[in-house]
């Protein structure tokens, strides 16, 4: 049948002949952005500021030797999120309400309201990161900014089509970032040998603590899992497009590449002179009296895009998980869904302009219900996934089962670590 006589039966295009008139069969840069979608918006949320100034860290206390370090966290952050993406793929009901359905009302209900209280304790992190990014290349106060962006991000929920607006902003938002920090990488001028070694594992004296932080802020249970809603929010705004797994695994690719940027700069530029870091803004700092204004203004750039599209991507997490465990959806169009998603919002940007930083208490708060909380959504994710009556074909295959398995006994580590050091030191 030619392409005329199935148009003139079935009223639909085929794919070859959309594709051809669209531009040819090789799409171009922004089609094939705007085909990653959920897992962009996966890596904008997971690579915010408390990530940028972990990673800035590593680089600049221990130079390029713990590089590896990003493979490993990238690749079993790989594992759950496609995980998940095959999750929202296989079945028409939510991640969540397919936990409801195994375990009870209660293990949905601790689960949305353990991220929602995570996502708004984190929140005030964000808010002071888009803050200082633009104070810091103005001169200006930082509260001015907190509430401006907060503003904004709130009035990205009025648009109709919340989604589509959030992918976008991300796809946007990612390319910023891998402008302001390639341009800066290429400032730097790494030593590649020393890039070469840092992928041979090893774990300096005194660099274990950071090592734990950075793999449990890359490997994120919470952002894998919210993998499945984009991908069903997704199929709801756009049923026509033919989406992949390949496209989850792209996303997170750019994540690990963000990463190591990141750290890379930071091991070229601080580490040879001993400067050690605590924000990522004073890395910023750092850069100006090598390269100039320019430099410094291009990572504050960067680190704008990166508190940004956490600002926006965290409240979406928080909101639509406590919105679908009390039963009232996870559809980014629903009136609740987007109020709690802006009262996250709310909530850190009062928490940030009141204390001009993350208390330390709801720190510890937040680590608190994290340790509990993660390993717990990484088993029920994985159970579903292995599941065959609820995934059919797209269940686990015995390779993702070991590997996955492996991931959650890593989660469990960090959860003990974390124990010891927030209760029994």
């Amino acid at each position: 049948m030619n392409t005329k006589t199935q148009e003139a039966q079935t009223g639909v295009k085929p794919a070859a002949a959309v594709d051809y008139q669209a531009g040819g069969f090789f799409p171009s840069v922004m089609r094939w952005l705007r085909s990653l979608g959920p897992g962009i918006i996966t890596a904008a949320l997971v690579f915010g500021p408390s990530k940028m100034t972990i990673t800035s860290k590593l680089g600049a206390e221990y130079g390029y030797a713990l590089l590896w370090i990003v493979a490993v966290a990238i690749f079993f952050m790989t594992i759950f999120t496609v995980m998940s993406a095959r999750i929202g793929e296989a079945t028409n009901q939510s991640l969540l309400s397919a936990i409801r359905q195994k375990w009870g009302k209660g293990a949905a209900i601790a689960i949305g309201l353990g991220v929602f209280f995570v996502t708004t304790s984190f929140q005030a992190g964000n808010s002071i990161g888009v803050g200082i990014a633009i104070a810091e290349a103005n001169g200006t106060s930082p509260v001015l900014w907190v509430i401006v962006f907060n503003v904004v991000g709130i009035a990205l929920l009025f648009f109709r089509a919340f989604y589509k607006v959030l992918e976008k902003l991300m796809i946007f938002l990612v390319g910023l970032m891998l402008f302001a920090f390639v341009t800066t990488l290429f400032l730097a001028k790494p030593d590649v040998a020393g890039i070469a070694a840092g992928f041979v594992p090893s774990v300096p004296t005194g660099s274990l603590g950071l090592v734990i932080a950075f793999t449990a802020s890359c490997f994120s249970i919470v952002g894998a899992f919210y993998q499945s809603y984009l991908v069903q929010e997704r199929k709801k705004n756009n049923p026509q497009a033919v989406g992949s797994r390949s496209d989850s695994i792209t996303g997170i690719i750019i994540l690990g590449v963000m990463s190591a940027i990141v750290l890379i700069c930071a091991a070229a530029v601080l580490n040879p002179q001993g400067i050690k870091v605590s924000s990522a803004s004073e890395m910023a700092k750092a850069l100006e009296p090598l390269f100039g204004h320019y430099a410094s203004t291009l990572f504050l750039t960067g680190l704008f895009g990166a508190s940004f599209s956490s600002l926006v991507g965290n409240a979406s997490v928080g909101g639509t998980l406590l919105g679908d465990a009390l039963g009232y959806g996870s559809s980014l169009n629903s009136k609740v869904v987007r109020l709690l998603i802006a009262l996250v919002m709310v909530v850190g940007a009062a928490i940030a302009i009141q204390f001009g930083k993350l208390p330390l208490e709801l720190i510890v708060f937040a680590q608190s219900v994290t340790i509990f909380l993660v390993p717990f959504i990484g088993i029920a994710m994985f159970a579903v996934a292995n599941d065959g009556k609820i995934m059919g074909s797209l269940k686990n295959s015995l390779a993702v089962k070991i590997f996955g398995a492996l991931g959650l006994l890593i989660l469990i580590g960090l959860a003990l670590s974390n124990v010891n050091e927030l209760f029994l030191k």
